[in-house]
């Protein structure tokens, strides 16, 4: 997909969550390779293929293997200080560097590096259901149940600052399901938390 292919992307920021230590995988899985790239390369990408403005990735335990890493160049690197306190710590560096440095912006997506199938057709499907259905929340829907990559409108930015722990945004949707659209992601049940799972993974692509 071309960059930039879609207007509706320019007001939609992507948060690119990489700052855990993978502690049940024992290293950088976010560096692991997909193909000539790595995983994290891999979401970045389809990110700004989308059109995504501003890409804002929150680095933490592996901060300076991620950073040296990188083949893309135009998006905001976040150090969350925080990141042994689990997800949520991320998220809220996420968006208070989005609030503060792109006050423009007026929805966010969540997107984590361990969910491989992630596009940019599907992120671009996030904003369009966003703009049809006029919800303040579009999550991925997969093996019966909803999470990431998902768009909050700027009516949830302040209460993604409050997150906690390591649940991140779930307990936002489950909390308010009347705000709540999906979009079918079946694929992004497959999430890469231990070497079993990548070596699954691999046996698919």
């Amino acid at each position: 997909m071309s960059q930039h292919t879609d207007s509706s992307m320019t007001n939609t920021g992507i948060i690119v969550l990489a700052a855990g230590n993978a502690s049940r995988f024992g290293t950088a899985k976010q560096l692991l390779p997909f193909g000539r790239k790595t995983l994290l390369q891999h979401v970045i990408d389809e990110a700004s293929a989308a059109g995504a403005s501003p890409i804002v990735l929150v680095t933490g335990a592996y901060a300076e293997a991620i950073s040296a890493d990188l083949k893309i160049t135009g998006i905001d690197v976040v150090f969350n200080k925080n990141w042994a306190e689990g997800q949520a710590s991320g998220i809220v560096a996420g968006v208070h560097h989005m609030m503060t440095v792109h006050p423009e912006v007026q929805n966010i997506i969540l997107a984590v590096c361990d969910q491989p199938f992630v596009s940019a057709d599907l992120f671009l499907q996030l904003i369009k259901k966003q703009q049809e259905s006029g919800k303040n929340m579009v999550a991925s829907a997969y093996a019966g149940t909803v999470g990431t990559p998902v768009l909050f409108s700027r009516k949830y930015f302040d209460a993604l600052l409050t997150l906690q722990g390591d649940k991140g945004a779930k307990k936002l949707l489950l909390a308010h399901p009347e705000h709540l659209v999906t979009v079918d992601f079946p694929k992004g049940q497959l999430d890469i938390d231990t070497r079993e799972d990548y070596e699954g993974f691999l046996k698919q692509i």
